[in-house]
């Protein structure tokens, strides 16, 4: 027992010492960018060969199935010769994990480079799946800001959060996944069955758009400002990636010769049997030709925020764009703490009597009811300024229009939002991963699109629309002032047609309640 708690104590005591320093820091790193020559690659040679690619104008696919959205990825996986690039918050080891892998392995083993930069919310080593990926010759799997604390340590990370708070909460919610520099799908998705739609237990609602064009190139630089960065380390310069690198390597090359690792005979017939790539690059249906920007934040997104050093911040890009709404603005966010000049910026918006209409998660479907707290400090707020909201059912009521649920998808027993778009007077959209909270504006690193497209737009509206049915929603609704201008809040929701009355907020259980009311008391929303 002593020697357990030495051990704490030196840990301890070796964080504080280390509070501004990145592990790995020193490790050696060979700077790399994109394919500098798409052409050369079949899926170049495809898209070079679109006669309506000209003059700045790229083309788009919305894919709000999940299925889909996975099996984009894995085609583009296998169709990638020369590159793939890809950028992720959370990668897990579940079924899709290892199946995405086996496909990056399969692609490695072809000579395909492959560039793996993930974020260490959650220990990454501890991964099996990004071990393997590590142990292939092609591929190079970089960490942004990782913890000092990995493996059997990596219990102590709240200490070392709380030792090191302004460093180690600054993290990269960045999804990008890139193939030849030629095709990019960008969105809300992280790696991970729930994202997928193959999870019984919880089913998220989400947006991704698969992207050619020009705009592939700007994603693209901006992958490499994030790969080459100085708060992005190479896995092996952390303390637990040296382990097993052997064995890791000889596993890695099994995988990469059979595609039989993952239980994925389900989804490997949906590969089979769906095909969103082939019908993208012959310009079916759904696709969109129009103009874009890329919007992301700096890697480097703390010291620019402070003034230390110069580089792009996608909010105030965004913010410019909400400014110009005039009719309506359409907000899809799974959490929503907008801060003070959120506040102000949707209160412009109303002034100009356009319409403002949110779709959220309630309490009950949330992921984070410590997000849920920072909420309702400003939903009285909104909804006295005339904003609509919509609180997601944990159990939509409205099953058979279950918004971009496959008809083979299984039902979860829980669903919640995780996409986030903001759609413009339905003329333009914004589809990435910030969230219109403060953390996704002034603390992680975020990116996404912003399109010029009404017909695009039209799209993500309709979706919106579908996931705030009533009887998808709890509708927070204010009563008339009381005699001391107090006014309370109901919710609304609707049950095989008939409209259903809340007297307290849906919490989904009592100790959730309990949490959020409690956590609500605490002046957290600058890290909300």
């Amino acid at each position: 027992m002593h020697v357990v708690a030495r051990t704490i104590a030196l840990a301890l005591a070796s964080l504080a010492a280390s509070c501004a320093s990145i592990p790995g820091a020193n490790y050696p790193r060979e700077p790399s960018t994109a394919l500098d020559s798409p052409e050369v690659t079949a899926l170049g040679r495809e898209v070079s060969g679109d006669e309506q690619l000209r003059g700045g104008v790229s083309k788009f696919r919305l894919l709000t199935d999940g299925n889909d959205g996975f099996v984009a990825r894995a085609e583009m996986a296998d169709a990638a010769q020369r590159t793939l690039d890809i950028q992720y918050f959370l990668f897990q080891d579940d079924e899709t994990g290892k199946l995405l892998v086996d496909s990056l392995l399969h692609g490695a083993a072809r000579g395909v480079r492959v560039r793996l930069l993930i974020d260490d919310t959650e220990d990454v080593t501890k991964n099996p799946q990004i071990a393997a990926l590590a142990a292939h010759e092609n591929i190079e799997v970089r960490v942004f800001n990782p913890f000092n604390l990995h493996g059997p340590l990596a219990a102590l990370r709240y200490a070392e959060f709380f030792l090191t708070a302004t460093r180690v909460n600054y993290r990269m919610h960045n999804k990008l996944f890139i193939a030849d520099n030629s095709l990019a799908v960008v969105g809300g998705r992280n790696v991970g069955d729930e994202y997928f739609e193959t999870s019984r237990a919880t089913g998220f609602a989400d947006f991704d758009v698969l992207a050619a064009g020009p705009v592939v190139q700007q994603l693209s630089s901006s992958f490499d400002a994030y790969w080459n960065s100085e708060v992005v380390i190479p896995l092996e310069g952390l303390a637990s990636g040296h382990a097993s690198t052997s064995a890791l390597k000889r596993d890695s090359a099994d995988r990469a010769a059979t595609r039989e690792t993952a239980d994925g005979t389900r989804l490997a017939e949906r590969i089979a049997t769906r095909n969103p790539l082939d019908e993208f690059l012959r310009g079916g249906e759904g696709t969109i030709y129009a103009h874009a920007d890329v919007l992301y934040d700096a890697p480097e997104k703390r010291e620019v925020e402070e003034g230390a050093k110069d580089g792009p911040l996608m909010r105030h890009h965004l913010v410019a764009a909400i400014d110009e709404v005039r009719s309506e603005l359409l907000i899809a966010s799974p959490y929503v703490v907008p801060g003070e000049g959120g506040m102000r910026l949707i209160e412009k918006v109303r002034s100009r009597g356009a319409r403002v209409m949110i779709v959220t998660n309630s309490l009950a479907a949330t992921e984070m009811p410590i997000a849920h707290a920072g909420y309702e400090h400003y939903r009285k707020r909104m909804l006295e300024d005339g904003v609509g909201l919509c609180e997601m059912r944990p159990t939509p009521g409205d099953q058979a229009e279950r918004d971009g649920a496959s008809s083979d998808s299984p039902a979860p027993s829980r669903a919640a939002l995780h996409g986030k778009a903001f759609v413009l007077d339905r003329q333009r959209v914004f589809i990435g991963s910030m969230n219109f909270d403060r953390r996704s504006l002034r603390v992680n690193t975020e990116m996404g699109l912003l399109i010029d497209s009404r017909e695009l737009a039209q799209q993500v509206a309709l979706h919106i629309e579908a996931l705030s049915r009533p009887a998808n929603c709890y509708t927070p609704v204010l009563s008339p002032p009381d005699a001391f201008g107090h006014r309370s809040l109901s919710w609304q929701t609707e049950e095989n047609g008939k409209v259903i009355n809340l007297a307290s907020e849906p919490t989904g259980n009592l100790l959730r309640g309990l949490k959020a009311s409690l956590l609500s008391l605490l002046p957290l929303d600058d890290l909300l």
